[in-house]
């Protein structure tokens, strides 16, 4: 069984901490879960707002960079970026890391309303995901 998983994408800004958030709030004591970017950037706002309407703050993520973090300390890697999964793949070689293709919702283009459906497009596929992926811990959203 998996204990500890880090989501991984560029910036450590949309996708990895809403799937980590996602996780967390699903396993919660049962599993050690974290997230990470390439680079560190900071929370994007509209990840604040899709994950407000589940009920999951954001206000405290603090974003890192997969040089902050052991990679040896987890059982899986989830590369939510090609990026994130070969920079994974140099640091820690023997980590056993699965690439997840996760449309990015920055590059949504239109009005705050479109902006925010493609958020919540990318939220919703990380449940399912999870769903599939974890089934022990994750309820079909």
């Amino acid at each position: 069984m998996t204990r500890s998983v880090l989501f991984a994408c560029n910036m450590n800004s949309v996708r990895s901490p809403m799937a980590a958030a996602l996780l967390r709030q699903a396993a919660g004591e049962a599993m050690q879960v974290d997230s990470a970017g390439v680079y560190e950037g900071g929370l994007d706002p509209f990840v604040e707002i899709v994950m407000a309407e589940l009920g999951l703050p954001m206000g405290g993520h603090e974003p890192k960079t997969l040089a902050d973090v052991d990679l040896a300390g987890f059982d899986v890697v989830v590369a939510l970026t090609p990026e994130a999964a070969v920079e994974a793949r140099k640091q820690n070689p023997r980590a056993a890391i699965e690439f997840w293709d996760i449309e990015n919702p920055s590059e949504e283009q239109g009005g705050r309303e479109a902006i925010l459906a493609a958020y919540a497009r990318v939220r919703d596929a990380l449940r399912e995901k999870l769903a599939r992926r974890f089934p022990e811990i994750c309820k079909k959203p």
